[in-house]
C-alpha cells in the first residue's frame, strides 16, 4: 500500500470523525431546548453527513457510504453521552464540564445505554442507512455549455 494511500485514509477517518462530532454539537442544540430526546434528529442528520462525505470523497465508493454511516454513529454515541452528562449535571448541580470530568466516559456511556429505548435505536439506524445511501449515490455533473 502507498504511503499516499495510507494517508489518505487516516484523513478521511480522522474528517469523519470531525463531522460526527460536530452533528452531534449541533444536534444537541434542540435536544437540550426541548429537554427531552430528539431521536429523529438522527436522519436529517444522517443525511448531511452523507451529502457531506459524498460531496467530500473522490470519487465516489464504497468507503463513503461506510464513512457517511460511521460519522452517524459518532454523531449518535456523542449526543448520547453529553445528554447523560447534562442530566447528572442538573440533577447535581454540576456544570457540563464537571459532570463530564467527574462521571467519565464509561459511566456516561453505560447511562447512555440505559436511557435509549428500541424506537431510538430504530431512528439512529435509519439515520446510519441514509447517510449511506445518500453518500453512495452519484450526483449528476452539472452540463457544461448552455
Amino acid at each position: 500500500m502507498k504511503i499516499r494511500a495510507v494517508f489518505s485514509l487516516l484523513f478521511a477517518l480522522v474528517s469523519a470523525l470531525m463531522l460526527g462530532l460536530a452533528a452531534g454539537a449541533v444536534w444537541m442544540v434542540p435536544t437540550l431546548y426541548s429537554q427531552h430526546a430528539l431521536p429523529w434528529l438522527a436522519v436529517p442528520g444522517g443525511w448531511l453527513l452523507g451529502k457531506a462525505i459524498r460531496h467530500w470523497v473522490r470519487p465516489i465508493e464504497p468507503d463513503a457510504a461506510i464513512l457517511a454511516a460511521f460519522a452517524t454513529f459518532i454523531a449518535v454515541l456523542y449526543v448520547n453521552v453529553l445528554m447523560a452528562a447534562a442530566r447528572i449535571a442538573g440533577l447535581m448541580g454540576l456544570g457540563l464540564i464537571d459532570s463530564l470530568r467527574t462521571a467519565g466516559l464509561p459511566m456516561l456511556l453505560q447511562l447512555a445505554q440505559l436511557s435509549a429505548t428500541p424506537s431510538d435505536d430504530l431512528w439512529f439506524i435509519a439515520g446510519m442507512g441514509i447517510a449511506a445511501f445518500v453518500a453512495s449515490r452519484h450526483s449528476r455533473q452539472p452540463r457544461a455549455g448552455g
